[in-house]
């Protein structure tokens, strides 16, 4: 078997991992010991699948510019939002969040532009996930100069991204496994994931602690 086979085995593998343990993480009691369990393999396994896509994506043969900036955008939800759960700490160093917020900032632009300068057309899933991008990218950055406004933001920056992260775990299973036709695969779970999101940004409120 061609061991690039076994990448794309891998990051399958990993991938129904972080779903089965995602739905478990927001199915409990937030903060409870079995969401922080089940939130930490959704993590780990999450970020080798996303890995793996990568280095698939840019292997010869099968090269993907679009799937690696969606792996990109995906990563980007992961990570950053596993770092929020450090924001509560006054003293944090902000060096790789801002790294992250600048990477996927031109990474956006680079999903919008990517196929006019290839194919001279729009690419409506990209362009819409780039101009996400940099929306996200820049309130990043423009939050990280407020410390204060930081800390009391921690709690729904986390639920906010890694919900975000997991909505692009899903997206991928409809998209591979054609479950919805078009462009409903690449934004039906989004849907809603964007009414989770909502609840829980109203639930928590102004809580911080």
């Amino acid at each position: 078997m061609d061991w690039i086979q076994y990448l794309i085995y891998g990051h399958a593998g990993f991938g129904g991992l972080a779903l089965l343990c995602g739905l478990i993480s927001i199915s409990v009691k937030k903060g409870g010991p079995v969401h922080r369990k089940a939130g930490k393999v959704f993590f780990y396994s999450m970020l080798i699948s996303a890995l793996l896509a990568l280095i698939v994506s840019l292997l010869p043969e099968h090269e993907s510019p679009f799937l690696f900036s969606v792996g990109v955008f995906s990563s980007y939800f992961l990570l950053s939002g596993y770092r929020s759960l450090k924001f509560k700490n006054p003293n944090i160093h902000l060096s790789l969040d801002r790294l992250l917020a600048w990477i996927i900032f031109f990474t956006g632009f680079g999903m919008i532009t990517y196929p006019i300068y290839v194919s001279n057309s729009i690419n409506i899933v990209l362009t819409v996930f780039g101009v996400a991008s940099i929306i996200f990218g820049f309130q990043d950055l423009r939050l990280f100069r407020n410390r204060e406004k930081l800390k009391k933001s921690w709690l729904k920056s986390h639920l906010g991204k890694m919900m975000g992260a997991y909505i692009s775990a899903v997206t991928a299973f409809v998209v591979v496994n054609q479950l919805l036709p078009g462009v409903w695969a690449w934004f039906g779970p989004s849907i809603p994931g964007t009414f989770y999101i909502v609840y829980w940004m109203r639930k928590v409120g102004g809580r911080y602690h």
